[in-house]
């Protein structure tokens, strides 16, 4: 899944962004249905491994969604279809827009003229709410405010690249090893056979070593860095990868296989209240409508500490 991206400079070319994804991101839209998407880095090839068995502690899992004990804060789409709902996970991209959340008490359309949009019966808007969740229902306690005005807490993290290559730049700099091997369909190639190592646990393209004006190079192989993580023998998959890819190229190692990270988000489905979530670089990360401190608690205890982090679209106010 997921809270929206914000605006920075995107290292991955459109073609190849499904690489970048590792594992697959799967969305909720409550009260819209469940989409789910695939994207590993060997789909190019048409090769689709699926998800090992993953074996659960067996610890009991969350049967609601749990109430706000205070105050709280959501930002999302305020849809109203015939009574208004809080969006604050995806909404379909069509017109009007599609999406469900929780119901919303003391909503009323004629505090908010001109900032939303309507189509027959339908009206929608960007909103930032504050009151209290009961589990189901928000209850509005202040007016609400435009999204467009809203200016939102700095999150310390955001400036984490989860695509940044992990290996040291070697001496001199990233370069190519063998031209003769370094084109659009050596690294098609390479992605779906990194797909079939042992402990294969994830696939991307760093771009960062293009200049940001090159707007040429962006999808050039020769200015792009190949990264593929494994749980096995690092030097035994780069020898491997070598024999196809002759660009740039970093093998690291990860603690799990994609596999195993793709069945516990599969399982995290179960989750009440799920909006996204997502698995790379051996973590899986999903955001829920409100957390109170059960559901990671639960997560830990699951999967074992750190293994799983979940992120709440309701926070204290």
């Amino acid at each position: 899944m997921a809270t929206e991206p914000r605006p920075t400079e995107d290292r991955r070319t459109p073609m190849k962004l499904a690489l970048a994804l590792g594992a697959a991101t799967l969305l909720t839209l409550a009260a819209c249905g469940t989409e789910t998407g695939s994207g590993h880095g060997n789909d190019i090839a048409g090769d689709d491994p699926k998800p090992t068995a993953f074996t659960p502690s067996g610890t009991n899992p969350p049967v609601a969604v749990p109430a706000a004990g205070g105050l709280v804060t959501g930002q999302g789409t305020v849809m109203d279809t015939g009574r208004p709902e809080l969006c604050l996970g995806g909404v379909l991209d069509s017109y009007p827009p599609q999406c469900g959340g929780p119901p919303i008490v003391g909503w009323d359309w004629a505090k908010v003229a001109g900032q939303f949009e309507k189509s027959g019966d339908t009206r929608w808007g960007s909103f930032v709410l504050t009151g209290t969740f009961d589990g189901t229902t928000f209850t509005m306690t202040e007016p609400a405010k435009s999204l467009a005005l809203h200016d939102p807490t700095p999150d310390p993290g955001h400036d984490r690249d989860p695509f940044k290559t992990p290996c040291a730049e070697p001496e001199g700099g990233w370069a190519v090893v063998d031209p003769a091997t370094t084109n659009d369909r050596t690294m098609q190639q390479v992605f779906a056979k990194a797909s079939q190592l042992d402990g294969y646990a994830g696939a991307w393209v760093d771009q960062s070593p293009n200049p940001s004006s090159d707007e040429g190079g962006m999808n050039d192989p020769t200015k792009l860095v190949v990264n593929v993580t494994v749980t096995g023998d690092i030097e035994a998959a780069e020898a491997e990868l070598r024999k196809i890819w002759g660009g740039a190229l970093c093998v690291s190692k990860a603690k799990y296989t994609e596999a195993d990270l793709q069945a516990i988000q599969l399982q995290l489905q179960e989750v009440p209240g799920l909006l996204g979530s997502n698995a790379q670089n051996d973590l899986v990360t999903a955001e829920v409508i409100h957390d109170d401190g059960s559901i990671q608690a639960w997560a830990d205890e699951e999967y074992g500490e750190g293994r799983v982090i979940f992120s709440s679209a309701l926070n204290p106010a």
